[in-house]
C-alpha cells in the first residue's frame, strides 16, 4: 500500500493506495500515531482497492481520536466495493463518507 500525506495547518489528507490489510494496516497506524495539532483528517480512498478487518479498525482508532478532541474526520472518493464493506459492517454509519 502506498500513503501519501499532505498537511494543511490543522488538517491532514492522507492518500491510500493498494490494499489496506493485515500486512499494512501498521504503515497507517504510525502516520495517525501522532496528531498533535490535527483537527479534521481527510482520507481519500478513490485508489484504494480493498479493506480487511484490521484496516477497519485502524480507522475506528482515528475517528475515536479525533472524537476525543472534537475534531473531525471524513472519508472521499470510496469504491462501490469498500462501500459495501463499510455498509456490512455498519461502519457507514459511524465514519462520514462522502
Amino acid at each position: 500500500m502506498k500513503i501519501d500525506t499532505k498537511k494543511d495547518g490543522n488538517s491532514l489528507l492522507i492518500n491510500l493506495e493498494g490494499r489496506l490489510d493485515t500486512n499494512t494496516f501498521q504503515d497507517l497506524e504510525k502516520e495517525i500515531a501522532d496528531l498533535d495539532g490535527i483537527k479534521k483528517i481527510t482520507f481519500d480512498f478513490e485508489k484504494l482497492d480493498y479493506i480487511s478487518s484490521a484496516g477497519l479498525r485502524v480507522l475506528l482508532t482515528c475517528q475515536k481520536k479525533m472524537n476525543n478532541i472534537s475534531g473531525t474526520m471524513i472519508i472521499k472518493n470510496v469504491k462501490e466495493e469498500i462501500q459495501e464493506v463499510f455498509d456490512m459492517t455498519g461502519f457507514s454509519d459511524i465514519l462520514t463518507i462522502k
